[in-house]
């Protein structure tokens, strides 16, 4: 990967959105989940002590004033910077958390066909029998984590598993491209529309399975992640705007350009390393930091979005505000440009 940047114009970006993160009343959900998890790649990143000690102040407060009640998939995300917290301090309350989050993801939450987790938003079955690719990154890439670490088999061929399920489910095999949804019991993907941050929960976390599982290629699953990241991107590279962004309906021309997608986007090409992708890191990289502003909001990111009816509903989805997820992911982004970590591997892995 050849990216043309300043360390410090990076850092700088960094530090600007970590502070204003922090400044948001984020309370145990999928939002902090991924807003948190951008902070802490930010500090595995920079080595700044002070985003773990920031992280951790937050954390600790929003344990004492209690968790939720019932687990859901999407609470899961928090598990991330609960991981990070517990390597860097020891403190062993932050992996019960998580051992308890996993506990949920294996044995509790709903699952159909041949165990794919169905999304779940609250304690209620809102969405019966259904996929969709934020699932992604709130359980399966939890489960992997847990798995590599406690070098658990089971785990991380469940999550392997889950990937598995997700691209049967959502990917569309003409295009490469991702559906934001699937429904198990009408056998459809409702709507059909190709959202701009399914497809980057889906390229982000597929992205990060080859460089964390030691001999990632003993897994069968994983020849197809790697396939379907390959040709997922591919599809991707040619729909980028003259921008350097995504839009929310990736194929699109009359919707809008959405920040958070181009940020996990481009993190998973960065985290891929093919060279045919740095001129399009490149102006990721510009057209994401035109949109952080000097106080360190990400704008433009739409809200949290359902599986919506048609097109039209996508488009007028509210991008006016700041949200966790999109602090979360221009973080992330960032934090793989700063590592340097696209290095060319086999294609094929």
């Amino acid at each position: 990967m050849k990216l043309d940047f300043r360390k410090e114009q990076i850092e700088d970006a960094i530090d600007r959105v970590v502070r204003r993160t922090m400044k948001m009343d984020l309370s145990w959900d999928w939002p902090c989940g991924v807003a948190y998890y951008g902070i802490s790649e930010a500090y595995l990143a920079t080595g700044r002590e002070e985003y773990l000690k920031l992280l951790k102040e937050r954390i600790d407060d929003l344990i004492a004033l209690g968790l939720p009640q019932h687990w859901t998939v999407n609470a899961c995300a928090m598990g991330h910077a609960l991981i990070v917290l517990h390597q860097a301090t020891g403190e062993e309350q932050y992996w019960e958390l998580v051992k308890q989050k996993v506990a949920y993801i294996s044995q509790e939450a709903p699952r159909f066909g041949e165990g794919t987790l169905q999304h779940t938003v609250s304690a209620k079955n809102d969405f019966p029998e259904q996929a969709w690719a934020d699932t992604l990154f709130m359980a399966a890439f939890v489960l992997l984590r847990v798995g590599i670490i406690e070098k658990n088999e089971a785990l991380i061929n469940d999550a392997l598993d889950q990937w598995q399920g997700h691209i049967r489910y959502l990917q569309d095999m003409d295009s490469g491209l991702f559906y934001h949804g699937y429904d198990h019991i009408a056998k459809n993907h409702m709507s059909g529309i190709f959202w701009g941050r399914a497809n980057a929960w889906a390229a982000y976390t597929m992205s990060q399975v080859g460089p964390r599982l030691p001999e990632c290629y003993l897994y069968p699953q994983f020849l197809d992640v790697a396939g379907s990241l390959n040709e997922q991107l591919a599809a991707l590279k040619a729909l980028q705007t003259a921008d350097g962004l995504w839009r929310t309906v990736l194929n699109d021309e009359t919707s809008y350009e959405e920040v958070s997608a181009a940020a996990g986007i481009a993190a998973a090409m960065m985290a891929r390393g093919n060279p045919l992708h740095s001129r399009h890191v490149d102006k990721a990289l510009t057209g994401i930091l035109a949109n952080i502003t000097p106080d360190g909001r990400v704008l433009n990111v739409s809200a949290g979005t359902a599986v919506m009816r048609d097109t039209a509903a996508y488009c007028q989805i509210t991008k006016d505000w700041i949200q966790g997820w999109g602090q979360g992911l221009a973080l992330a982004f960032f934090a793989e440009v700063l590592r340097g970590t696209g290095a060319a591997r086999d294609g094929a892995l």
